[in-house]
């Protein structure tokens, strides 16, 4: 038994070593058109690597052939596939620029675009790659309103921006968890002008709600009556818009809390007048 796995593994060995050394032939190889043949097959296979180095040294000598435009096609890909997104973005708009009456010009305009989607990083992270991609996806589809790729644009557009809302959401929800409330009245706010068709839109009010709820209770006295006021104006504000909410039990608990703090803040301003 371990004879027979030491013979697979010594036959494993000279075959690795063999494609090996044929991969430096042909790096080493004077033929071009044998490496534009090799780099071909490489990329037929989805040896990208091997076939994107071959590509980079053949590039420069078939300029100006009539190949060069699929040879520059297929190194822009080799990028992507190799998931070096920043590099493939700039090769598919190079690629658009230097070819823009190709059949294949929307098809690399779409990829640049994909690019910048590839690189968009955790929901925690910075989005500057989300927001490029939004704004190249939404450039395609005005520019190209009738492609075939239109529906997948709007997709990852609609995808994209779930991503920034709920990375404005977490921002807004750490303002309200370490106590900041107005900082959190604000940033809900701003999410709700921002997304205002979210599904989510009647949480996010709430939220902003209890955040002023909590900033009134916590102001000094004579803050708190015109605090409590934004309060009640704010719940009205969201029975109009969301009178179907499951939130709306939450708001009318705080709209009738608020009110009994101004009553009673009233009442002590009476009494104290009264005494005197």
């Amino acid at each position: 038994m371990r004879k027979g796995l030491s013979v697979l593994l010594v036959c494993a060995m000279i075959l690795a070593g063999g494609c090996a050394s044929k991969y430096g032939r042909v790096l080493k190889s004077k033929d071009n058109e044998y490496k534009l043949k090799m780099a071909e097959q490489y990329y037929s296979k989805q040896e990208y690597l091997k076939a994107q180095q071959i590509f980079a040294e053949i590039m420069p000598v078939f300029k100006g052939d009539i190949r060069f435009e699929d040879i520059y096609y297929k190194y822009a890909y080799t990028a992507y596939y190799l998931r070096d997104y920043i590099n493939s973005e700039n090769l598919f708009k190079s690629y658009t620029e230097n070819f823009p009456n190709s059949t294949r010009a929307e098809e690399c305009e779409y990829m640049r675009c994909m690019s910048f989607y590839r690189q968009s990083a955790k929901v925690d992270l910075d989005q500057t790659s989300t927001v490029k991609a939004i704004a190249l996806m939404q450039a395609f589809i005005n520019t190209h309103p009738e492609s075939s790729r239109v529906k997948d644009a709007t997709g990852i557009i609609d995808e994209c921006r779930a991503k920034l809302e709920l990375k404005e959401y977490k921002s807004a929800r750490l303002y309200y968890d370490i106590g900041y409330f107005k900082a959190a009245a604000t940033a809900f706010g701003v999410l709700c002008d921002n997304y205002p068709d979210s599904d989510k839109g009647d949480l996010y009010k709430m939220e902003e709600i209890q955040s002023y709820f909590k900033l009134a209770s916590q102001s000094v006295k004579e803050k708190q009556e015109t605090r409590f006021e934004t309060v009640i104006a704010e719940c009205t504000d969201f029975e109009l818009r969301f009178n179907e909410s499951e939130y709306l039990e939450k708001i009318k608990e705080l709209k009738t809390l608020s009110q009994n703090f101004i009553n009673n803040i009233k009442n002590e301003q009476t009494a104290q007048t009264t005494s005197r």
